[in-house]
């Protein structure tokens, strides 16, 4: 017997699968980009984690295209913002302060500091430790990415409503204190 798809969950070609709906009765669908077409979520349509990412990427592409071809992404805006408001900052304390582990960190700065917009210095305390600062070029940067996220921020503004921001970064800031405890 032919499946459509490999694996235990697996069904026989033809078979028809049950329908997952979400709240509402209509059907979990997802239009894919470029107009190809739709694809059923099941019941990701109700998971808000599956959300939350969707809402990241959109937001980190919307981002990218006001940026342009500076190649300057928002985790690299965040790190630059960090820098600048705590100069001789640890690369380990910058990782906690965004949410990045030193895997994902680590290639960011070797990319910044190679662009030459943050400079990796020996820490006079720990001469394991790296003190990070923004170098002119840095700051100059950063001052024209300011206006992208401030353009950015209002347009996201518009999507949430001015009535709703602050429920929503509060409701933001506690899945994060949740998700970042021992007990999630």
């Amino acid at each position: 017997m032919r499946r459509e798809e490999e694996g235990p969950l697996a069904q026989p070609a033809g078979a028809s699968r049950p329908s997952i709906r979400p709240r509402g009765g209509r059907p979990a669908l997802r239009a894919l980009p470029g107009g190809g077409g739709t694809v059923r979520l099941g019941p990701l349509t109700e998971t808000l984690g599956f959300h939350l990412r969707l809402a990241q990427e959109a937001s980190f592409a919307a981002f990218a295209r006001r940026v342009g071809d500076s190649g300057l992404k928002p985790g690299h805006y965040a790190a630059l913002v960090v820098i600048q408001e705590n100069p001789g900052l640890s690369q380990t304390a910058l990782g906690g302060a965004v949410g990045r582990d030193k895997s994902t960190l680590t290639p960011k700065l070797t990319e910044l500091e190679k662009r030459g917009l943050i400079r990796r210095d020996r820490a006079a305390a720990d001469r394991r430790s790296y003190a990070l600062s923004l170098t002119p070029a840095g700051q100059d940067a950063l001052a024209a990415l300011q206006g992208h996220a401030a353009a950015h921020d209002r347009a996201l503004d518009a999507l949430v409503g001015p009535e709703n921001r602050q429920a929503f970064l509060d409701t933001l800031r506690r899945l994060l204190a949740g998700l970042d405890s021992d007990e999630a």
